[in-house]
């Protein structure tokens, strides 16, 4: 009971409520790019999109600029000039490799260069989610729209490309511009987590729901859903139980959502076929 009292009293703080809110936006949208991360089978864009952050998180400070937004701008950007740099869903994991090098160095030349502390740079990347501003939330608002958004518009077109990208090609699907746009999608969702869980810590809003929904669902469209829903009950659980006991609200949601994607993947495997095969089953042929 008392556990409980500490947590309703902090939610009457506005600090708090920002975090919750966040949290609550952030499922609604960050789950979808899990999906579309697993589908592209593009893990290293968590960890070069990180790095791109942290060039422009230095960027701003050089320049005197939110780096905030400067991390969204560059990982923006970033997402939008590697896709053409692979014409192959296997030559995205290297151009990623290639981008999270180029980032690093980047942004440690810059700010050796310029003087600039460095701390405050990389304490930026672990986040800090009561530290979450109406302008976060508006990041955060603005993907919570857009990814299911798109995944209603163009469900036959990314159930295609998730499922094979040159069956999406033969097909007539614009495999370069999705790609583009889910890329720009992606890097802007990590960026926008930042002030959440820090980069290193954004797999628990973006990549841990996709891989327990993937465990569930049968077809693009119900991954979709569970990956929304266990972001949904991951963040609310995770979040009240770090304001009840007095813990940090990162890595409490890390291991609430790795709990439930290890759950999931305990259960036993349904005799079906993958599950981009009923995605791209259910679509019907084009014409």
């Amino acid at each position: 009971m008392n556990a409980l009292g500490q947590a309703g009293d902090l939610l009457q703080l506005v600090p708090v409520q920002r975090a919750g809110a966040g949290l609550l936006l952030s499922a609604l949208g960050l789950p979808i790019v899990g999906v579309v991360i697993v589908g592209l089978d593009i893990m290293p864009v968590r960890f070069a999109m990180m790095h791109v952050a942290l060039l422009g998180i230095a960027v701003g400070q050089l320049l005197g600029l939110d780096p905030v937004l400067c991390a969204l701008v560059a990982c923006a950007l970033a997402g939008a000039g590697v896709a053409p740099l692979a014409r192959t869903a296997e030559g995205l994991s290297g151009a990623m490799g290639l981008l999270m090098s180029l980032a690093i160095a980047a942004a440690l030349l810059m700010l050796a260069l310029s003087g600039v502390n460095a701390n405050g740079a990389f304490a930026l990347l672990w986040g800090s989610i009561l530290a979450v501003r109406p302008a976060d939330l508006a990041v955060l608002g603005a993907l919570a729209v857009a990814l299911p958004a798109l995944f209603v518009w163009r469900r036959r077109e990314l159930s295609l490309l998730l499922h094979d990208r040159e069956l999406a090609l033969c097909s007539g699907v614009a495999v370069q511009r999705l790609t583009v746009l889910l890329l720009v999608l992606v890097a802007v969702a990590v960026a926008g987590a930042i002030r959440l869980t820090g980069a290193l810590l954004v797999d628990a809003l973006t990549l841990l729901p996709a891989l327990a929904a993937r465990r569930l669902g049968r077809s693009l469209v119900s991954i979709t859903l569970w990956a929304i829903g266990i972001g949904l009950v991951v963040n609310v659980v995770g979040f009240l139980a770090s304001l009840a006991w007095d813990l940090p609200p990162g890595p409490v949601l890390v291991l609430a959502a790795g709990a439930v994607a290890l759950a999931a993947h305990l259960i036993p495997e349904r005799r079906t076929p993958s599950w981009r095969e009923p995605a791209a089953s259910s679509v019907p042929s084009s014409h």
